[in-house]
């Protein structure tokens, strides 16, 4: 029999004669290799696990165009190829347009986007119905939807009315005779819409106010009140409000507003007279969020793209998976670019994942040393037992000439067979112990690490060493003299 055999039998002989005491050793290192395995697999998975979670509070980057820039669909592809494909949760873009309802005599805000993206980069939205699938289908602010009466499968007709910037050479189509048309905008962003009539002389002959945007109360008086008309007939363009005529008691901005689409007025005749473009939408849910969502209509992007002619975003929204120095190193790229976007993090959302992750990765930590610190102690104090119990037979063998490092290797093999065995075991009970973790607190499963199950074994055998280190010192200690006497 080879000396390493005959080592091995020893063990395990010695193992056995007192299973009860080493299968509480065993038990303890066990234990402590489960929790450090499982413990340290969540540590290591918490930032995917709890970065999905707050990807469910919205995006946590917005892109917007640099000043003199524009955003566009083509402009925000080739911004999302900075990103890696397995990081990119959704990326949904936005522009907002002031939509007129006629037959309420009201504007709202109506925002063009893509309806598949906003599920992924806003999944808190909570819809009466369903998501709008096809053209011409909208989803409509539980807001708006008390105002106008909107429910599910109604009808909505919304009309495009574009603004017509002040221009310096407007004044060239001011002739005697000409037609004009011209829009501005209003009380709560709605448009007021003029035509008019000069006479031979450049002077206002007669003038004709769509206000169907404004409050009827209030602003919509600019149309209805013949005699706040009557004030520009016979006015020499352009007109200054306050100077050449009054405006209606409590309905200065609407008032404005005419006055300002009068100053902007070209030609019909030259076909810049405003372009008006209308359609009926489908109502297919109700957009529930208890936030400023519910005062929007939601279309998708390309109808607002027709109705508008425009193709320009005016902001896009991201969800991506990364901690922050990704995002900041995601955002630095974008920045520098030339695609003429800036890159912005929302830092309610970005700071509060850091701050989350950062104290439950150190209360892992915390718990994963405490359970090693106890498992170091169970396994020491049972071998402290098992060198009391064998004083006599480390006496008698000291007695024969048995050397110190004989004993030292003899209860450091003992030690380190249980740390091994124990970590095996614990490795696998470990990602059990994880998985369960992981399905019960993020709902989703763990990712396995394989690195995770050497390192384990590893660990447990350096426990198991260091724990019998002391009953080690112990036992070489023992005076067989006084042992063999009986003392």
């Amino acid at each position: 029999m080879t000396k390493r055999k005959m080592f091995l039998r020893m063990i395990t002989a010695s193992l056995l004669r007192r299973r009860s005491r080493m299968l509480i050793a065993l038990l303890s290192i066990a234990i402590g290799a489960t929790i450090l395995s499982g413990l340290v697999t969540i540590y290591y998975d918490v930032p995917r696990q709890m970065g999905a979670q707050f990807r469910s509070y919205g995006a946590n980057m917005i892109l917007l165009a640099k000043d003199g820039e524009s955003l566009t669909t083509d402009s925000l592809q080739e911004v999302l190829g900075m990103i890696p494909e397995d990081q990119l949760i959704g990326a949904t873009p936005y522009r907002y347009v002031r939509l007129d309802m006629t037959s309420r005599q009201q504007s709202f805000t109506t925002a063009g986007t893509d309806f598949e993206q906003v599920q992924k980069t806003s999944p808190y939205f909570s819809v009466e119905g369903e998501y709008p699938q096809a053209d011409k289908e909208i989803l409509v602010g539980k807001e708006i939807a008390d105002t106008i009466g909107a429910k599910v499968g109604s009808y909505i007709q919304l009309t495009y009315r574009p603004v017509v910037t002040i221009q310096e050479n407007a004044s060239d189509d001011w002739v005697p005779g000409a037609k004009l048309s011209g829009s501005a905008e209003g009380f709560n962003a709605g448009i007021v819409v003029v035509e008019a009539t000069l006479d031979n002389e450049g002077k206002i002959a007669s003038l004709d106010i769509d206000a169907s945007s404004q409050t009827p109360e209030i602003g919509g008086q600019v149309e209805s009140d013949k005699n706040f008309q009557s004030r520009f007939i016979g006015q020499t363009l352009p007109v200054t409000l306050g100077k050449d005529l009054d405006a209606i008691s409590g309905a200065t901005v609407s008032s404005q507003a005419v006055v300002d689409a009068l100053n902007n007025a070209r030609s019909t005749e030259k076909g810049s007279a405003v372009s008006e473009r209308s359609g009926y939408y489908n109502v297919t849910g109700i957009l529930v969020t208890g936030g400023e969502e519910e005062s929007y209509i939601y279309m998708n992007l390309r109808d607002l793209e027709d109705l508008t002619q425009d193709r320009t975003l005016d902001v896009a929204e991201l969800s991506i998976s990364a901690n922050a120095e990704q995002l900041d190193a995601y955002v630095s790229t974008i920045d520098e670019s030339d695609t003429g976007i800036m890159a912005r993090l929302v830092k309610r959302v970005t700071r509060s994942e850091t701050a989350v992750l950062g104290k439950l990765q150190a209360l892992v930590f915390l718990v994963t040393v405490v359970v090693l610190l106890l498992t170091t102690i169970c396994v020491s104090t049972t071998m402290m037992a098992v060198v009391s119990e064998r004083r006599r037979e480390i006496g008698l063998r000291k007695a024969l000439g048995a050397p110190d490092s004989s004993i030292r290797a003899e209860f450091l093999g003992e030690g380190m067979f249980l740390g091994g065995l124990g970590g095996l075991l614990g490795a696998a009970l470990g990602f059990v112990f994880a998985e369960v973790v992981s399905v019960n607190v993020f709902g989703s499963s763990i990712t396995f690490q394989p690195l995770l199950l050497p390192v384990t074994l590893v660990v447990s055998m350096l426990i198991a060493a260091v724990s019998c280190l002391l009953p080690i010192k112990r036992a070489v200690a023992i005076d067989p003299a006084l042992v063999l006497k009986g003392e």
